[in-house]
């Protein structure tokens, strides 16, 4: 293994504050997927040390086009190459996205695509599904999620499922999206609490198997 390696695995193996790419994959003001974002935000600065959200705003990017690529010398528009730097520079992610017709957001969709595109900036780091949808909590979105990040090669927390039914028996959203619903707050926190594990034994392990290669 080479100097540069090196120092990134040290660099890895000593990290104790991960960064958490978070991405909504609803645009509405008042969405209630926001909303877990900016909780999950708060629950980290007061009460999980070691991790902090980053919230990715992707209302700017725009439609997939290939023919957008190579423009007077840049690779990629500068939204989408803002968007793939933060996504590049994150240790792992969390989506929080409402089911569109039994599957993905198509601002999400749109967002996984951009990052896609070669070289792909999502590979190799762990990430967490939460879904504030309706009565199925966004189930059905979160498993074509996890089926898009097979090939996009993010590795997925199991358990705990983040889904949540918004509004079923009552809104646990005030009318700005903020969560309200300490029992859904709690399983937030379980969440990133998985997440958190899962993201540093990856980071570790990617560690030790790039010192082995060396060795």
């Amino acid at each position: 293994m080479d100097g540069s390696s090196a120092e990134v695995a040290m660099v890895k193996r000593a990290k104790t504050v991960l960064t958490v790419a978070a991405i909504s994959g609803s645009l509405r003001r008042a969405s209630a997927n926001a909303g877990l974002i900016r909780a999950s935000a708060k629950m980290c600065e007061e009460s999980i040390p070691g991790l902090q959200i980053d919230h990715v705003d992707i209302s700017h990017l725009p439609l997939l086009n290939t023919d957008l690529e190579n423009v007077d010398g840049k690779a990629f528009p500068a939204a989408v190459e803002d968007f793939r730097d933060r996504v590049r520079g994150a240790d792992c992610f969390l989506f929080a996205s409402p089911e569109y017709n039994y599957s993905i957001s198509g601002p999400l969709k749109n967002a996984l695509d951009w990052g896609s595109r070669p070289p792909n900036v999502w590979a190799e780091r762990a990430g967490a599904i939460v879904s504030a949808s309706g009565k199925s909590g966004g189930k059905r979105s979160a498993y074509h999620i996890r089926q898009v990040g097979v090939f996009l090669d993010i590795h997925f927390i199991n358990k705990p499922e983040g889904f949540v039914s918004a509004n079923h028996p009552q809104s646990k959203f005030d009318d700005h999206g903020n969560l309200v619903d300490p029992e859904t707050g709690e399983l937030l926190r379980k969440v990133l609490l998985s997440l958190q594990a899962f993201a540093l034994r990856l980071l570790h392990g990617n560690s030790a198997a790039n010192s082995g290669q060396g060795s």
